[in-house]
């Protein structure tokens, strides 16, 4: 069998209008098949063609059919609606960069985008009852839009966000952290390793107290309150409960008393 049938092939990213996240997968797509140095330079065409050698020849000729290749990836990707829309499209560095201009929006735009991620990202906190995860994927969504609008986010401003702003149930972890670590070189993945770790003992350590509390429970209340649908009646519960109606008296030998 072929080595391209032990591999998945990868699907093409449809464009659903956010530019940054479709072009940074179509860029990883296109390098993968080796067609976006086409995409991004173009094809060098010559003034005449007669002119060039065979070998020179040959080389245009691969670099026409990437171009075409890389054309089809982006036709694929893009809706039909929208390559409606778009004037210039005879080579894929054309079709590439209409996308870009059309979409990507222009420097003032990207520092209005930049400023409201900026007040959201400072209003973060983590919610009551959220988990590890939940948080982290809240903070990493708005740090990422941060960077593709031009922001240079670095790590450690995002551990030091999720760090000021966990529970106070994670305050000695953090604590811990501070102490044993080197935060300027602590990565976003680490720290989220560590309160993982922490948050599973603490779940553990609460089902653990909610065991306990049951069973203190039911001693402290299972005994009281069955005189009236358990057959219990008053008093401090010891003994068991007879009907007279089934006891045979051992003198005279009948039921409903007894008299030894």
């Amino acid at each position: 069998m072929g080595e391209s049938s032990n591999f998945a092939q990868p699907s093409i990213p449809r464009f659903d209008g956010d530019y940054d996240h479709w072009s940074l997968l179509m860029e990883n797509l296109l390098r993968s098949k080796e067609y976006f140095g086409v995409g991004k330079e173009g094809v060098m065409e010559p003034e005449n063609e007669d002119m060039l050698t065979e070998a020179q020849k040959k080389a245009l000729a691969e670099a026409r059919l990437k171009d075409l290749k890389a054309k089809n990836y982006l036709f694929s990707a893009i809706d039909k609606s929208i390559l409606k829309t778009i004037t210039l499209k005879e080579t894929s560095k054309q079709l590439w960069d209409s996308m870009k201009t059309k979409y990507q929006g222009n420097l003032r735009v990207k520092r209005a985008q930049l400023q409201t991620l900026r007040r959201n990202f400072e209003l973060l906190e983590m919610k009551n009852g959220e988990s590890i995860s939940d948080y982290f994927t809240r903070v990493m969504v708005v740090s990422n839009d941060m960077r593709n609008c031009g922001d240079d986010m670095q790590d450690v401003k995002i551990v030091e966000k999720i760090m000021r702003t966990l529970n106070e149930s994670f305050n000695y972890i953090v604590c811990s952290i501070e102490e044993s670590k080197d935060i300027d070189n602590l990565s976003v993945d680490a720290l989220q390793s560590s309160l993982l770790v922490h948050e599973q003992k603490m779940k553990k350590t609460n089902l653990g107290i909610n065991g306990v509390e049951e069973q203190v429970l039911k001693v402290t209340y299972g005994g009281r309150g069955r005189g009236r649908g358990g057959g219990q009646g008053r008093g401090r519960g010891r003994g068991r409960i007879f009907n007279k109606a089934t006891i045979e008296c051992f003198k005279c030998h009948k039921l409903g008393h007894f008299q030894y």
